[in-house]
């Protein structure tokens, strides 16, 4: 049986207008994982990731470092119950 996990993270630094949800997205999908990404107005990026516990450790690592452009300076990692409420990982606008 896989071993469900949720995480919500938040991510500070340079990390909106470096096409870092595209990416978040994209490595999501990459590892099987559900939930959502978007930009809070604050400058930070928040992020919901539901999956298999070893996969969103693999996500939570590749997060503190983003894509090539961004600069993350902090992740919050806030574990929570899953609620299999995802059924893709989505980028919201």
């Amino acid at each position: 049986m896989i071993n469900v996990k949720r995480t919500h993270v938040f991510v500070s630094g340079r990390v909106q207008g470096v096409m870092f949800r595209y990416f978040t997205k994209k490595k999501a999908h990459k590892l099987g994982l559900k939930g959502f990404v978007k930009n809070l107005d604050d400058g930070r990026v928040e992020i919901v990731v539901e999956g298999d516990k070893k996969y969103i450790r693999k996500f939570i690592t590749w997060c503190k470092k983003g894509p090539i452009w961004s600069i993350v300076e902090h992740v919050n990692i806030l574990a929570e119950q899953p609620k299999n409420e995802f059924d893709s990982f989505d980028v919201i606008r």
